[in-house]
């Protein structure tokens, strides 16, 4: 019998989560139990309207179609007009199934290939460097501020609030990112699942700006897309239920690929975004809830050497490196530099998991990720734990 000739492994790293297992374990034994503050997953309840509307829809006999209903296209472009972003039409929006997916696999449904380069921020969520991989097109590490560094490239890929480090870019820098794509015929995308979680002025007033803002594009959204999720902002992480939107033929281009994969977001879970997306009440409470937690966990910081990142104003986590000489966050994140995994298991020793900066590129060395999704009860046993365990310099 010949060897089989597949699987091929594919050009991918690890899976970093796998990483962490150890330190899970060691989390695991302490006596009061884990606080697990490492994967950003949602423990709130998924809001009553939302769990209706999947019922009241769920006699779904027949196949969802892949282009979204008209009752869910329309939700999305009215919540984008809510957001002060331009209206793409019917033809500029589409549901996805969850925003990892269309991350994963946007720049192949959009043609990217071989000899391609796929522009990443340097300190980012992984999926963006995998989904250029799976294209079989190389990933380049920029700073998303500076445009004018940037290499010439295919596709460019922007995280506004960010993961992990909660950095919002402003209208300027977003303009600024326009004009370079537009000056070299490149697609710009904008992954805004965390928008909805601005906790510093002046975002907190005006909202985190949205590549898809009139100030941004001029009410042109030709090669521009946006990602948004209902994962972090309705607690339906498990329904998979997130958008894209902005150019339409970039849009169509992605819908007929689709057509051809069966990418079909379920029709009851459309039906609950659609639902979801018009509520403004469940975000305001889910977005207080966040913000308490992220107040108990700084002023928990705040009696340690531990230093949250001056700019992380946005979004799930905290994103925290250790000051040893007292020359203050803005000094230390300046500097970079450090051992993540030391971090990890100091945080582990107290119970505590968080995720180490070296999952998110080389610039977030030294650096962790905490988590603002765990219960009211898990958040305050992990500030009394970092309060007692590591008050003062460790």
């Amino acid at each position: 019998m010949e060897p089989l000739r597949l699987p091929r492994a594919l050009a991918l790293p690890d899976f970093p989560w796998d990483l962490l297992a150890p330190h899970k374990q060691v989390a695991l034994s302490h006596p009061g139990d884990i606080c697990d503050l490492s994967v950003g997953t949602p423990v709130d309840s998924t809001p009553d309207l939302a769990r209706a509307a999947l019922a009241e829809a769920s006699d779904a006999h027949g196949y969802p179609v892949v282009v979204g209903t008209e009752e869910v296209r329309d939700a999305i472009r009215t919540w984008c007009r809510s957001r002060g972003m331009v209206d793409p039409g019917p033809d500029g929006v589409v549901p996805t199934i969850g925003s990892k997916e269309a991350v994963a696999l946007l720049p192949r449904l959009l043609g990217v290939g071989p000899g391609d380069r796929v522009l990443v921020p340097k300190v980012a969520y992984p999926t963006y460097d995998i989904g250029a991989r799976l294209a079989g097109a190389t990933p380049v590490p920029v700073d998303p501020t500076r445009p004018e560094d940037w290499p010439d490239a295919t596709l460019v890929w922007l995280n506004s609030p960010g993961n992990p480090d909660g950095h919002v870019l402003s209208v300027d820098h977003l303009r600024a990112a326009r004009d370079w794509a537009r000056g070299r015929g490149a697609v710009l995308v904008a992954d805004e699942c965390y928008a909805a979680l601005p906790w510093q002025a002046p975002w907190t007033r005006t909202g985190v700006p949205s590549l898809l803002s009139d100030g941004v594009c001029e009410g042109d959204p030709t090669g521009l897309l946006v990602l948004y999720s209902l994962s972090k902002q309705s607690n339906m992480a498990g329904y998979r239920g997130a958008l894209m939107a902005g150019d339409p033929n970039l849009v169509r281009a992605a819908v007929e690929v689709r057509k051809h994969a069966g990418l079909m977001v379920p029709a009851p879970v459309q039906h609950a975004m659609a639902i979801a997306l018009a509520d403004r009440a469940h975000v305001e409470a889910q977005v207080a809830r966040y913000a308490a937690r992220r107040a108990r966990l700084l002023e928990a910081l705040s009696r340690t050497d531990l230093v949250n990142d001056p700019e992380s104003v946005a979004g799930l986590y905290l994103w925290v490196r250790r000051d040893r000489e007292g020359v203050g966050a803005e000094q230390v994140f300046a500097r970079g530099g450090g051992d993540s995994w030391e971090l990890v298991r100091a945080f582990a020793a107290l119970g505590i998991l968080v995720a180490p900066g070296d999952f998110y590129g080389e610039a977030a060395h030294g650096a962790v990720r905490i988590a603002l999704t765990a219960s009211d009860e898990r958040i305050e046993a992990a500030a009394r734990r970092i309060e007692e365990g590591l008050s003062g310099t460790w």
